[in-house]
C-alpha cells in the first residue's frame, strides 16, 4: 500500500504539471461570447493577434506565463458562458484531451482512427501536435503518415517558418520558440520529437531534419541567400560569421562542409546518445529543382508532406538525391555489426558481411580515373574502363525506304534503367587481384582485357560493348557482365588480364528493393498502378504529373536518387585547386567504387541491347537512336502501341520492350515527325537528346 509521502508526492506532481487549454474552436467559442476581439485579446496578454489567431486555430500554444493568464481568462469566461448543456460550473480544463489540442471530430477523423503518438511523459515536454488544416494552404488529401517509433512522435523532419511553426508530417504543426541557430538545435534535440529509427538492427537512427524557409533563416540570424562566385553546391559562410561562432562558443561542431545549403551540427558521441541536428535551407538552393521540380514555391505545409514521404519510403534527406541515394545504401547495409570480443567477453565493433566495411579500398588503375593517386604514382597507361551509358545514332545511310516513309519516331524510356540493371546484381567486396591470361568466368565480378572485335553484330544495332555504339578496333578493358554478353551471343572470349575479386555479394540489392517499391508506391498514388491495361497505362503516365504536384515531386526525387546514388559511387574531384595526384575527399568513403558504377551500367547497357536484338527478331524493327535509357524508334503511329509486338491474346511478347510502372518496363517519353528526327540525323545530332528522358548517370558532386 502507497504511503502518505509517495500519495503527496503524486499530488503534487499533478499540481505541477502545466495547464491543459480547451480546444482551439473552444478559445475561439469562450472570446466571442465576452465580445473580445483577438486585437483586444492580444494587448491584454502582450503578444501579437496573429499569435492569438494562431492559437484559436490550433496552429499554435502559449508558453509560460502567457500561458498561465490565458488559462486563467479562459477559465473566467467559461464559468460566465459555459457551453450549450455543459454545467456551468464544470472547469474546463478537465475536457481538455492530452495528445492534441482539438477533438478528433473536428479533424474529421472517428475514434477509432489512429491517432497521433502523444510523447512518453518521461521525456522532456514537447509542444502537442495540431493539424495543418489551418496553414495558409489546405493539407492534401493524402499526407504521410506520422512515424510509428514512440521515440520519434512527430516523423522524421520539420519545416519551419519565419512565425515559429514547425511544419511536420501528417499534417502536424509544432511551435519552435527558438531565436538562433543554437536555440533550434536544442530544442529539436530536446522537445520536437523528430526523428527515424534505423533502416538495418546493425545501423543507425536518422538525425532529425529541420528544413529553413528563407523566412526562418532570417529569423536566426542567417542571411536570406548564399551569394558567391563558386558553385552553388560549394558556398558557406566564413567561419567568422556571427552564427558560425555562436554554434562554436555553445560547443557544437559543423562537419567539413561548414555551414552550407546542408549544415550538420554535432556533438561528439557519449555513450549512446546522438547528438546531430541536420539543416536544409530553401533560400540557398539546398533542394536542386530537377531533383525537387516546384518544391520550393510550395506552402511548409507541403513541403513537409514531400521531404516526409521521401524520407518515409526512402531515406531522411542528408544533401542532394545523390548524396541520400549514397546514404541509403550505408543505411541498409551497415559496415558494422556488435560482436563479442572472446578475451574479454565485451561487444565490440565488428565487420558486417555483405556490407563494404568501413576503410576505403583502391580501386584497380584500369577502373580508377586518371587523376586518381593509383593511376599517376604508378605510371599506368594500360587503358581504362569504358563503362558508360548509351549515345548512339543509327548512321543515315542504313535507313530503309520504309522506314523514312513513317511518318512519327516514337521515344521509348525505361523506367529507372540502372535501378533494375542493379537487381541481384553481384558485385565485388574485397579489394582486386591482377591475374594474368586468366580463364573467363562470368560469375566473378571484376575488369577484363579481352578483344572483342570479332563480335559481329547488326550495323542497324549499336555494339553492345561501346557507349557510342561503334565496333571494338582492339583489346580493351570491359567489366564482367559485358564480357559475359559477348559470350552469349555465341562468340568465344579469351582475356589477356584481369583484375577480379575473390569476396564478392550482392550489395545493392536492398537498395534496389527499397528504392523499387518507393518508385512503385508513388506511381501508384499519382493513379499508374500495375493492373492497367497498356492504353490505360499511357493516359494515366499523360496526366499523372498533374494529379498531385506534390508526390509528382517524390516520384522525380526518387529517379534522381537512382541516378546520382549511381553516379557519386564514382565522385570526381571537386573545385579549382585540385592538383592531378592528390587524393580528394571522396576517396575517404567505403563507397568510392568505381567497378560498382561499372556493373550497373554494363548490365543496364547489355539489357538495353538484348531488347534491341529481340525487338528486331520480332517485330523487324531497329532503333534510330539510343540516349542512356531511352530508344527512338520509326512509327507508323504516335503511340508505342503501333509498333510494341503483342500475342495474338493480347498479350506483350516478353523479352522485348514492354509498357508498365515497373522498373525496367518502359513508358511514352515523346512523339515527334520522322522528317525531324532523320533531318537532325543529317545534322549529326541525336535525336533522343531532344526526347525527354535520355539522360546518363554522371559521376555525382555534392
Amino acid at each position: 500500500m502507497a504511503s502518505e509521502e509517495e500519495l503527496f508526492a503524486s499530488v503534487d506532481a499533478l499540481l505541477n504539471e502545466e495547464p491543459h487549454l480547451p480546444p482551439p474552436a473552444e478559445r475561439a467559442r469562450l472570446r466571442e461570447a465576452a465580445g473580445i476581439t483577438q486585437a483586444r485579446l492580444a494587448t491584454a496578454l502582450k503578444t501579437t493577434t496573429q499569435s492569438v489567431k494562431n492559437w484559436e486555430n490550433g496552429r499554435s500554444e502559449p508558453k509560460s506565463p502567457r500561458l498561465d493568464a490565458y488559462q486563467r481568462l479562459l477559465n473566467g469566461w467559461a464559468a460566465k458562458y459555459p457551453a450549450p448543456g455543459a454545467a456551468p460550473t464544470a472547469s474546463v480544463a478537465a475536457t481538455a484531451p492530452t495528445a492534441s489540442t482539438e477533438p478528433a471530430a473536428s479533424r474529421g477523423q472517428t475514434a477509432d482512427a489512429p491517432q497521433t503518438p502523444a510523447v512518453p511523459a518521461t521525456g522532456p515536454a514537447r509542444p502537442a501536435a495540431r493539424p495543418a488544416a489551418a496553414s495558409r494552404r489546405p493539407a492534401p488529401k493524402k499526407a504521410a503518415q506520422p512515424a510509428a517509433d514512440p521515440r520519434f512522435p512527430h516523423g522524421p523532419l520539420a519545416v519551419l517558418d519565419g512565425d515559429g511553426c514547425a511544419y511536420g508530417v501528417g499534417g502536424i504543426v509544432l511551435d519552435c520558440p527558438a531565436t538562433s541557430v543554437v536555440e533550434l538545435v536544442e530544442w529539436t534535440l530536446g522537445e520536437s520529437g523528430l526523428g527515424a529509427p534505423r533502416l538495418h538492427r546493425n545501423g543507425k537512427d536518422s538525425d532529425p531534419l529541420i528544413v529553413l524557409t528563407a523566412a526562418a533563416a532570417v529569423k536566426l540570424g542567417l542571411p536570406e541567400r548564399l551569394e558567391g562566385h563558386e558553385q552553388r553546391r560549394s558556398l558557406r559562410l566564413p567561419e567568422d560569421h556571427p552564427v558560425v561562432k555562436q554554434v562554436v562558443k555553445a560547443k557544437w561542431r559543423l562537419t567539413q562542409r561548414g555551414f552550407g545549403p546542408w549544415a550538420r551540427i554535432y556533438r561528439k558521441v557519449q555513450g549512446h546518445e546522438r547528438q546531430c541536428v541536420q539543416l536544409a535551407i530553401l533560400s540557398w538552393d539546398a533542394l536542386d529543382e530537377r531533383s525537387w521540380p516546384s518544391v520550393t514555391q510550395m506552402e511548409p505545409a507541403d513541403i513537409a508532406r514531400v521531404l516526409g514521404t521521401y524520407a518515409q519510403r526512402v531515406i531522411t534527406p542528408r544533401g542532394s538525391t545523390a548524396v541520400s541515394g549514397l546514404e541509403l545504401m550505408t543505411a541498409l547495409r551497415p559496415p558494422t555489426r556488435a560482436v563479442q570480443d572472446p578475451q574479454t567477453g565485451n561487444w565490440v565493433p565488428g565487420h558486417n558481411p555483405g556490407s563494404l566495411g568501413t576503410e576505403p579500398m583502391d580501386p584497380a588503375p584500369p577502373e580508377a580515373t586518371p587523376e586518381h593517386p593509383v593511376v599517376v604514382d604508378s605510371g599506368w597507361s594500360g587503358g581504362f574502363l569504358n563503362e558508360e551509358a548509351y549515345q548512339w545514332v543509327r548512321d543515315v545511310s542504313l535507313l530503309s525506304d520504309e522506314e523514312c516513309t513513317l511518318p512519327y519516331a516514337v521515344g521509348l524510356d525505361l523506367n529507372t534503367a540502372f535501378l533494375a540493371a542493379a537487381a541481384r546484381l553481384v558485385v565485388g567486396l574485397s579489394a582486386p587481384d591482377h591475374f594474368h591470361n586468366p580463364v573467363f568466368n562470368p560469375k566473378i565480378p571484376g575488369s577484363w582485357l579481352v578483344d572483342l572485335s570479332h563480335v559481329e553484330v547488326d550495323p542497324r544495332l549499336p555494339s553492345p560493348f561501346t557507349p557510342d555504339g561503334t565496333r571494338p578496333t582492339g583489346p580493351a578493358w570491359y567489366q564482367t557482365y559485358t564480357v559475359a554478353y559477348a559470350q552469349e551471343l555465341g562468340f568465344n572470349v579469351t582475356p589477356i588480364e584481369a583484375y577480379l575479386r575473390r569476396e564478392t555479394g550482392a550489395y545493392l540489392d536492398p537498395w534496389h528493393d527499397r528504392l523499387k517499391t518507393a518508385y512503385v508506391d508513388t506511381l501508384a498514388d499519382l493513379g499508374v498502378t500495375k493492373d492497367l491495361s497498356d492504353v490505360e497505362f499511357l493516359a494515366a503516365m499523360e496526366r499523372h504529373k498533374d494529379a498531385d504536384p506534390a508526390m509528382a515531386a517524390v516520384l522525380a526525387a526518387i529517379k534522381a536518387t537512382v541516378k546520382g546514388g549511381i553516379g557519386k559511387l564514382r565522385e570526381r574531384p571537386q573545385g579549382r585547386k585540385y592538383k592531378e595526384g592528390e587524393r580528394w575527399p571522396a576517396l575517404q568513403r567505403p563507397t568510392w567504387r568505381p567497378d560498382i558504377r561499372a556493373a550497373v551500367i554494363s548490365k543496364a547497357r547489355v539489357n538495353m541491347h538484348r531488347k534491341l536484338r529481340n525487338m528486331a527478331t520480332m517485330t523487324g524493327l531497329y532503333p534510330l537512336a539510343v540516349l542512356s535509357d531511352c530508344v527512338v524508334y520509326p512509327s507508323p503511329g504516335d503511340s508505342p502501341l503501333d509498333f510494341l509486338p503483342y500475342a495474338t491474346s493480347g498479350k506483350p511478347q516478353p523479352g522485348a520492350f514492354r509498357l508498365g510502372p515497373t522498373p525496367g518496363l518502359a513508358k511514352l517519353e515523346g512523339v515527334q515527325t520522322m522528317l525531324w528526327a532523320v533531318d537532325l540525323m543529317e545534322q549529326g545530332h541525336n535525336p533522343a537528346r531532344h526526347i525527354k528522358g535520355g539522360d546518363a548517370v554522371h559521376d555525382e558532386g555534392e
